[in-house]
């Protein structure tokens, strides 16, 4: 029996997660890592089923394949780590592409098996102030959301001149798209907003009014996805608040596998969110891999943390709240703009969340309105998008995403994620072509 357990194909079960141990002292041991890449990595050249993902795939498949032995032992050792920097732990090959993950016996985690040796790298000292410059999102954002700073950023960011001096010092590519910071951030517009006083109603799901976690770019970079929800959820009698003085979710510092810094992000954000879900808030962010991290990484990094589950448990994307008070009859429906064609675009982060397209599911109901997802990974990936060494192969990731939408000639394209939505305007031929967050066409069905 056991070995029919273990040489069985694929598993028919539900996939679990394991909790990530960082805190073992074996987590950060190279040797023991290095033992548990072979393993892995020896899975994945048999199987290959996960090759039309990210360059992790190819890049092991390529090695293997150009080896003399053409196996997993013709691998120098040393080339693992070039699997290792093209993930940007999507998690689609958990979630959607991997026969052997838990509770198959093989407990393959691909991604957090990266997220490991990333932080075994990270604790080596082998990242670059490029690196933690980047993943600094709440210091960028308050140097550059200085009104007269961000005009200069901005403004720096579109001259090719400085771009290349950027590209030679930082190892940000020249032709990336950067994004913009504004003048005015999301606290200055909505820190002091109260919502006008409504009978709350609470439905199957939901408590019946929120606390916006705005997120660092919504915060510094386009606080209009903020502006948006407010206005989305007001309308609909949703009583909505801001959670100041929150930082960053935590994401960027996991990709470079700063854990020590997720930490130290947990301990200030978590007993924020928590005394407003103790309130009765729930909990909304509008950019996907935050909401991702509050739901997933951060609850299994601190599985013991009773207010980390609490946090979790309250944390909603956008619209799978709005779809939520919509089945309980308390959405309104009172649409007065037709949105035509649109094009979706479900971000990986989103489709990670296993909740469905809920996007597509809102926009639907507004009349005269056809949406049409695609859900494939569009490229931007965090830093993995901007960074010298991987933008090449970000363009190269992005272009089925960048064709169809161009193809398609909607009246509007859109994604969850407004970073890739400039990323995929950025590989458009088409520049005229400008992306719109989800948010935004349902402000704009709505005539508010």
């Amino acid at each position: 029996m056991a070995d029919q357990e273990s040489t069985r194909e694929g598993s028919l079960e539900a996939p679990t997660r394991h909790p990530i141990n960082w805190h073992d002292p074996d987590f950060y041991n190279e040797t023991s890592l290095f033992a548990e890449l072979e393993r892995v990595f020896d899975i994945c050249h048999g199987c290959r089923r996960c090759f039309s993902l990210c360059h992790s795939f190819p890049s092991l498949f390529d090695m293997i394949d150009e080896s003399e032995s053409m196996e997993l032992d013709g691998v120098e050792k040393a080339d693992y780590w070039k699997v290792v920097d093209h993930c940007y732990l999507c998690d689609m090959c958990y979630m959607t592409k991997c026969p052997y993950v838990p509770p198959h016996p093989w407990n393959l985690d691909f991604p957090h098996l990266m997220l490991r040796a990333k932080a075994v790298k990270f604790k080596q000292g082998k990242f670059t102030a490029r690196d933690k410059l980047l993943t600094s999102t709440d210091l960028l954002g308050k140097l550059a959301g200085i009104p007269v700073v961000s005009a200069a950023v901005n403004g720096a960011n579109k001259n090719p001149t400085v771009r290349r001096v950027v590209q030679n010092v930082l190892g940000v590519h020249a032709d990336a798209h950067l994004p913009e910071f504004a003048p005015h951030t999301l606290k200055q517009r909505q820190g002091k907003h109260v919502s006008a006083h409504t009978q709350i109603q609470a439905s199957e799901g939901t408590r019946g009014k929120v606390a916006l976690f705005g997120t660092c770019y919504g915060s510094y970079n386009e606080p209009q996805l903020g502006d948006d929800l407010v206005a989305i959820f007001e309308h609909n009698a949703i009583p909505v608040t801001l959670a100041t003085n929150a930082q960053c979710c935590g994401m960027p510092k996991l990709e470079l596998g700063d854990l020590q810094t997720v930490e130290q992000l947990k301990n200030v954000n978590i007993p924020i969110l928590t005394k407003l879900v103790d309130e009765g808030w729930d909990i909304v962010a509008p950019v996907p891999s935050c909401v991702f991290m509050f739901k997933s990484e951060l609850p299994l990094m601190f599985p013991d943390d009773a207010q980390v589950a609490k946090v979790s448990a309250a944390m909603f994307d956008p619209f799978e709240y709005l779809m939520l008070r919509y089945k309980a009859g308390l959405l309104r429906t009172d649409f007065k703009t037709p949105l035509g064609s649109v094009t979706h675009h479900a971000p990986c982060h989103l489709r990670s969340q296993n909740i469905g397209v809920k996007t597509r599911e809102v926009l639907s109901l507004v009349p005269d309105t056809q949406v049409k997802t695609l859900e494939r990974c569009a490229g931007h990936n965090g830093t993995y998008g901007v960074k010298v060494e991987t933008y090449e192969m970000s363009m190269k990731i992005g272009k089925p995403v960048f064709k169809q939408v161009q193809d398609a000639a909607a009246a509007h394209y859109a994604s969850d994620c407004p970073m890739a939505g400039h990323h995929i305007e950025h590989g458009m031929d088409n520049h005229s072509l400008k992306p719109e967050h989800p948010l935004s066409l349902l402000r704009l069905a709505y005539g508010i």
